[in-house]
């Protein structure tokens, strides 16, 4: 075990042995995303009790057990990620119901938030057995935490998370053009290959703040906000920038830009109604205004009914 982890184990032993783990439950564990140390006390002692760990994969989570210091057998660790998730998820049923505590963890973060993890506590709930969460190591609030972006109390509180854009060009583009009319901080995660197309993309939403983290918790973290435009000259800047992967947040709507864009959205809308179905009508408001499609959709339902 390396010198530098040799009291973890101890010190986990102190502060959660007395706890109650109860048997035949699963326990969803979230583990570090980068830095190794970034692991709760409570999270080691459950990995070292469970009779079995249910990982994304096994290689990886032995890596994880070893510096540790904590011993499991191969026949201990079970396989369960998104290709085999619904497969493998009877087989860590069968397990719970013999009442053995199996713990599961993806390779980095929190389980179930676009790692594979959700289904299997989904089969587990609706078995009706016990899932106990350990919170801990998550790329999504460890970028939300360094960003700033999401002020309590702000016109547009909260955030928005949106995992993974889809892969295909025209696609991502309709998905990015629907994120641009969300006004909250929308979260995204992407991989090192595709990151440029995401910056090409994001250049249409003009000045509007992105903060980009990437490799979080590792050596080369970097953090930093460009406006959306000017994010292909940030990567261009320095071509190493492209590397690792990438927490993506799009800060909230300035205040007033969205009442303004809504505004807009309006005016064209009532010049639009006399003249074309009302659906294509919402259509070209919303493309020429920025506006929320949905919202013009209501606010032009809400016109007719008045008339009617």
């Amino acid at each position: 075990m390396s010198a530098s982890f040799a009291s973890a184990l101890g010190a986990a032993h102190a502060a959660a042995a007395a706890q109650h783990y109860p048997q035949g439950a699963l326990y969803v564990v979230a583990t570090p995303i980068g830095n190794l140390a970034d692991i709760t006390l409570r999270a080691l002692h459950v990995l070292q009790l469970a009779d079995r760990i249910a990982c994304e994969d096994t290689r990886h989570t032995q890596a994880l057990l070893r510096a540790y210091g904590i011993d499991k057998k191969p026949s201990q660790l079970l396989a369960l990620h998104e290709h085999n998730e619904a497969e493998a998820a009877q087989a860590v049923l069968a397990q719970l119901r013999e009442g053995e505590r199996v713990a599961y963890v993806s390779d980095a973060g929190t389980p179930g938030v676009s790692d594979p993890g959700a289904r299997l506590v989904a089969a587990v709930r609706a078995a009706g057995l016990r899932v106990l969460p350990l919170p801990g190591a998550s790329s999504v609030t460890t970028a939300l935490c360094a960003a700033g972006a999401v002020a309590p109390g702000a016109a547009q509180e909260g955030f928005v998370f949106a995992g993974f854009l889809p892969t295909k060009p025209s696609a991502r583009a309709a998905a990015v053009q629907q994120l641009a009319h969300e006004a909250r901080c929308v979260v995204l995660l992407e991989a090192p290959h595709r990151i440029l197309e995401l910056a090409q993309a994001f250049a249409a939403l003009g000045e509007r703040p992105v903060t980009l983290a990437r490799e979080l918790t590792k050596q080369f973290e970097e953090i930093a906000t460009v406006p959306a435009q000017g994010l292909p000259a940030w990567f261009a800047a320095a071509p190493e920038r492209a590397r690792g992967e990438f927490v993506v947040l799009l800060h909230p709507v300035a205040p007033g830009a969205h009442d303004a864009g809504m505004e807009a959205g309006q005016r064209a809308l009532r010049l639009l109604l006399p003249e074309l179905p009302l659906k294509t009508a919402v259509r070209l408001a919303a493309q020429l205004s920025g506006a929320p499609r949905n919202a013009l959709y209501a606010q032009a339902l809400e016109w007719q009914g008045m008339e009617d």
